[in-house]
This record gives structure tokens, sequence and C-alpha cells, in this order.
């Protein structure tokens, strides 16, 4: 078979998913966009997918491999993609130190996010970017037009459903005037928790007007607590909402490098699965309580339901910009950021090449190498015809 389709030698999410689909699909309604992702994960690099041919320029050696998926959610068809993401964004990103934020929502909050993923993932994105800009602007903090890169992730280590945002905020930003830049200082431009009570302030008032204008469905255990705003804000009230200053980065390229770990991930992924017996699943996570790697072992069902959580409606963007970040400023603000600080912008390196050049541009030379006559390359061939399944 060919090098493509090489698999890992341990335990992968698409040999629990199969060995679950029957059982699992038989008692659980799943929404498209979960169906699909179900499919192309137990399907991925086999016959199910299709094949291309690969033929040898020097001899004609010929070999057919199985296409990925390329289903965002499958563990094994995001490298490609984030590697091309994260050379672009270093061409993108400001050469100044950057802040990590994490924002949350409280518990009570998640069943109805589960229930209104989209509506209340777009939210949660709203709520926090706000905050950031809003915290940003006021003269007693910064008082300049900041950014920033905010990521959505849905889960815990443990597979649990934790909606939350990761972002990355530069320290500094453009005068009123818009020809300055403002440098923060080495501490984050807003204290913590000023910047959780605006997150919180803007959170509320978007999800009441929402309420109030029928926008969402509402948990049936729910019904009274989302019936009256008072209920909600006393809820929503009474403690302020976590928001971490997680890390400090010095430079673009540290920023970038650690991205280049976060960004793309899934719900979980196959190194992590330690063994599985068909019936039980155990596989490594971190307790952030005590800073330990641990074993976790649930059910196959109960792991499947839990991955399944996680998969994002149809085209929701699950990595934004805002503020001098935007892509509607990638050519205003951010050039006179630039500017301002005296810095060349580059074009990223995988810009104009084609599929076949960039992964031999990550993946090296030797992956395209002819296995027959070692001095050829295995250029792309003729495709075949997806192959339709039962």
């Amino acid at each position: 078979m060919d090098i493509l389709n090489k698999r890992n030698s341990g335990v992968e999410l698409s040999d629990i998913l199969l060995g679950e689909k029957e059982s699992f699909l038989s008692v659980n309604s799943l929404c498209t966009s979960q169906y699909k992702a179900y499919l192309d994960i137990i399907s991925c690099r086999t016959s199910k997918m299709g094949s291309h041919t690969l033929a040898c320029d020097s001899c004609g050696h010929t070999k057919t491999s199985y296409n990925s998926c390329r289903n965002r959610h499958c563990p094994k068809c995001q490298y490609i993609k984030q590697q091309v993401w994260v050379e672009k964004l270093r061409c993108r990103l400001l050469p100044v130190r950057y802040f990590h934020v994490v924002f949350t929502v409280p518990d009570f909050l998640r069943p109805l996010f589960y229930a209104n993923q989209r509506y209340g993932y777009n939210l949660l994105f709203e709520a926090s970017s706000a905050a950031v800009k809003k915290a940003a602007l006021n003269p007693a903090f910064l008082g300049a037009e900041s950014g920033c890169l905010a990521v959505l992730h849905t889960w815990g280590q443990s597979l649990s459903y934790h909606p939350h945002i990761h972002m990355l905020v530069p320290a500094g930003g453009l005068d009123v005037d818009g020809q300055e830049w403002i440098a923060a200082h080495k501490k984050f431009f807003v204290p913590v928790k000023a910047l959780s009570a605006i997150y919180r302030g803007v959170f509320m008032e978007k999800l009441i007007r929402a309420l109030e204008e029928n926008l969402l469905r509402i948990p049936e255990k729910q019904a009274k607590l989302f019936s009256d705003p008072r209920y909600l804000k006393q809820e929503a009230y009474v403690k302020l909402w976590h928001v971490y200053i997680k890390k400090t980065f010095r430079g673009a390229n540290q920023v970038v490098s650690y991205l280049g770990r976060y960004t793309h991930r899934v719900a979980i992924s196959n190194s992590r699965i330690q063994w599985t017996d068909g019936k039980a699943v155990n596989f490594r996570w971190k307790d952030y309580r005590d800073n330990r790697n641990k074993t976790m072992s649930l059910s196959c069902h109960e792991f499947v339901r839990r991955f399944m959580q996680h998969i994002l409606p149809t085209g929701f963007y699950k990595i934004r910009y805002y503020g001098i970040m935007a892509s509607a400023n990638s050519r205003t603000k951010m050039e006179t950021c630039f500017r301002s600080l005296k810095k060349t912008k580059y074009i990223s390196f995988y810009h104009g090449l084609s599929t076949y050049e960039i992964l031999e541009e990550v993946l090296g030379p030797d992956l395209f190498l002819c296995p027959c006559c070692k001095r050829g390359k295995m250029v792309f061939g003729i495709h075949s015809e997806k192959e339709k399944g039962p």
C-alpha cells in the first residue's frame, strides 16, 4: 500500500467509531454535520474515499493511494492544513509581544450552548472580542485600537463539553488617530477582573436580547431560568466569569510555534488513544487541577458520544480575526502598524505553490521518491471515481 495510506501501529479514532457504528447510530440522532463527520472519519484513506494514481516520471512505475476525507474533525487530515495556515499567519502577524487570553462560559450556560451551537459560539466570539477591544480603547488601560486572533475549542481534556475561546492579543494598538503604535506594559494592558466584568456584561446584554427576540431553543430543564431576565441575571452575576491570562509571547515566531500545535486540534488525537478491546477505551488526558498526565477509561459508546459533541456546525469558522487584525484591515490599519513599527511584511512561502509542491515541502522530497527505480518522482496521474459505499 502507498506510503500516504500507512497508519500508526496503535489504535485510531476511526477504529472505535467503526466498531460502534451500528449500535451508536441506532440509538443516537445525529445532525447532518455530525453524521457526515462520522462517516468521513471511518472512511478516511480507505476505498470508500476513492483513490488517485501516481506514476514515476522516470521508469513509469505506478501505484494507487486512497484519498483522505479532508474533514476538519478527522485527526489524520489536519497536519498539512495546519502547516500552510501557520506559515501564512507568520507573515501576517505583527512583530510584537502577544498575550494568550482564555474566555469561558459558566456551567449553567452549556446546555443552552449545545442546543444553539451556531448562535452560542457566535455569541462567545462576539462578546470576547468586543470585551478586548472595549478594554483596549479605554484611556485608563491602553487608549488604543487593538485586535485579536480568536480560536474556538469546545472540549476539555476528558472530552467533556466545555466551549471556550483561546485568544491572542497583541501587546499594544493604534492610537486614536490611527497613525502611531502604542505599546502595552509588560503585564496585560487591563486587569483580568476588569476584563472579566466587561466580557460578562457584553455577553449578558446580547444573550438577554436574543432571549427576548425568541432566537434560542431553551432546554426543557432550564425553562424557568431563561423565562425571566431576573433569574438569569441572578445566576450570572453571582461571581466573576473565568477569564485567564495564560502566557506572554515575546514575538511572532514564538506565537506561530505555539499556534502550530494549537489551532487545528481536534477533540482527541490518535496519539492519545492507548487501548481498546471494542467495549472500553483508555486514553491519556491532562488533569489541570494538579497538572499531571493521567489515563481515563470510558465505554466505547460514551467515548463516541463525547467526541460527537465537538463536531461544529457546517461552514462554521472556528478561527477569526478582529479589530486591527481583521481581514478588512489587512491593507489599511495593519499596513500602518508595520510602518509604525518599521518592519517589513512578507509573503507566505507557500503562496502560489500547488498541492503537490506543498506536500513535498512539508513532508520532504523522499515522500514522492519512486520505490522501484529510486531515481524518479511519483507524480499525480489519473484520479479514479469515488467508490460507492453499501
